[in-house]
């Protein structure tokens, strides 16, 4: 049987082991007919501006290792769909991250960036460089960014970014994995052993910078708190082809010990 690598990491990103692992298959995964829903334990850390629940999902008994999150912008809905996918066909004992697969709840069920208020939520984040200045979005992919979306009317100010850094702090996760859409590369500051294996693993490219201001984002929060946060951006083809891509990897990252 072919053999994988098993990643385990010690005590931080930057400190890994690695060691021989049969590559996982169908027997080893819950099977097709059950994976309509998620068996991983539920738990409500908040509550967005339109009242849907922030979900998280937990480990049944092992120690939260790294959080993963998903649709932070509702526009990229992809990410919500492949990490759920992925999360479904995992047995519920194998998970040892928690798991958010809707940071922006009320953004994906509208189809927008932003939240309810129109606040972009990864422009939200009490950082140094938070700006209440609008920020600029494409309203189609690659022209030029004409959409004004709100910063919010203070650092912190909505309740889907005070619940995530409540819940952050009481994880104190080793790492922080954030999915977006669709610049396909990884964008790891620190360069981790991490952040290596998901560039080697997607076939993406490692960055340490996006490329533009992020004023008040996740990462430069997650940054000025000496929290190692990696940004994985899809790439921008289908949906199909994104999820052969990144599923067998997030399958492997959600199982990290």
């Amino acid at each position: 049987m072919p053999l994988h690598e098993k990643l385990i990491f010690l005590s931080n990103p930057n400190s890994i082991a690695i060691v021989p692992m049969l590559k996982k298959n169908e027997s080893l995964q819950v099977p097709k007919q059950k994976r309509g829903q998620i068996a991983a334990v539920r738990r409500c850390y908040g509550t967005s501006v339109l009242g849907f629940p922030l979900e998280v999902f937990l480990p049944l008994e092992a120690e939260i290792s790294y959080l993963v999150l998903a649709g932070h912008h509702g526009d990229e809905p992809e990410t919500t769909a492949i990490l759920s996918a992925t999360l479904r066909a995992l047995p519920a004992e194998q998970l040892t991250c928690a798991v958010i697969l809707a940071a922006n709840p009320d953004g994906l069920a509208r189809g927008t960036r932003a939240n309810a208020r129109g606040v972009d939520l990864n422009r939200n984040f009490p950082t140094t460089d938070w700006s209440d200045a609008p920020v600029l979005h494409s309203w189609i992919e690659g022209e030029p960014k004409s959409v004004e979306l709100s910063t919010g009317s203070e650092p912190a100010s909505e309740p889907e970014t005070q619940a995530l850094l409540d819940l952050v702090r009481e994880f104190a996760p080793r790492a922080i994995v954030s999915l977006h859409a669709r610049l396909g590369c990884i964008d790891d500051p620190g360069e981790t052993e991490l952040g290596r294996w998901l560039a080697r693993e997607t076939e993406l490219p490692l960055v340490n910078d996006i490329g533009y201001p992020t004023l008040g984002s996740f990462g430069t929060w997650a940054q000025e708190n000496n929290i190692s946060l990696i940004t994985v951006e899809f790439a921008n083809e289908s949906i199909v082809a994104a999820r052969q891509r990144m599923a067998p990897v997030l399958d492997l990252l959600l199982t990290l010990e």
